[in-house]
């Protein structure tokens, strides 16, 4: 992707909540995990990570954030508009913010990348029919997406 690339407006399904990507993506990956299912209303996760410094949102939109379990805390957010996932925001110590954005929420194009693969296949709800990678268990599946991101942050 090329630096100078133009920002892309980002949104949630019914367009009333906004955000701006302005670096390029580290990864995009399907999860599995029950949270994911249970937040997305869906059976698996399909998520593009970014650095938090590269998308600008506004925490005054008409969002609302949970937290479904911690550790990790990750603030998930919904539209209150229209109930569908928006954007997602994971902050460790020790470790870069990351946004999570819903890869449906990223028209398609240079910030919306090829996915890795699969995380917490164990806890999948449908078999998924692709040459991807597919990650079992909580220690496979974070070591998998430990790896990815580390790649990927050194690639920049």
């Amino acid at each position: 992707m090329n630096q100078a690339s133009p920002e892309q407006q980002c949104h949630c399904e019914c367009g009333k909540s906004e955000f701006t990507v302005k670096g390029k993506p580290l990864m995009r990956m399907f999860c599995h995990c029950t949270i994911c299912q249970e937040f997305n209303n869906a059976a698996f996760a399909d998520v593009t990570l970014f650095l938090s410094k590269d998308v600008e949102f506004d925490r005054a939109q008409p969002v609302d954030f949970k937290k479904y379990k911690s550790p990790p805390a990750v603030d998930r957010g919904k539209c209150q508009a229209c109930g569908k996932p928006v954007i997602e925001f994971l902050d460790m110590p020790l470790f870069p913010a990351l946004t999570i954005i819903p890869s449906k929420n990223i028209a398609p194009g240079e910030y919306l990348p090829e996915s890795c693969g699969h995380i917490f296949y164990h806890r999948r709800v449908e078999d998924s029919h692709d040459a991807l990678p597919k990650c079992s268990g909580p220690i496979k599946s974070q070591l998998f997406l430990g790896k990815k991101l580390f790649q990927s942050m050194l690639s920049r």
